[in-house]
């Protein structure tokens, strides 16, 4: 069998939260620059070499306990209430707002921070922003 010294292999995981939230973009010239909500959903992704003596990269229960932590701080607010969205709760913001708290939390429950890869927030099923580690 042919092994290539160039290939990394990785293994990821994601899991999903959903939450309910207004918001309105301050600095948007069009409908969105009115008060409008959206049903959100969340992607979580892990990304790892190394599994456990189970065989899991991270238990998937403990990347719920996190993400809904958070979903849930969301769900049913104005996101502009929120001052680290600067009155524009963008898919982008939210996305990265998600993604530093993550970071915070993943020592709490003993994983590497590293392991987080990337965040994805859906304001609609078709409309999606992303922050990701480089």
């Amino acid at each position: 069998m042919l092994q290539s010294c160039y290939t990394a292999f990785m293994f990821s995981v994601r899991v999903e939260a959903d939450f309910a939230a207004a918001h309105f973009l301050s600095h948007y010239h069009g409908k969105c620059e009115r008060l409008h909500g959206h049903n959100y959903r969340v992607r979580l992704w892990i990304r790892g070499e190394n599994l456990s003596e189970g065989g899991m990269l991270v238990d998937f229960g403990i990347l719920k306990t996190i993400l809904r932590q958070i979903t849930d701080g969301l769900d049913h607010h104005n996101l502009n209430d929120n001052p680290v969205f600067n009155n524009d709760p963008s898919a982008e913001r939210i996305a990265w707002f998600i993604f530093s708290k993550v970071e915070e939390l993943l020592p709490c429950f003993h994983l590497d921070p590293m392991l987080l890869w990337a965040v994805e927030v859906f304001e609609t099923p078709t409309s999606m922003a992303r922050y990701e580690r480089s």
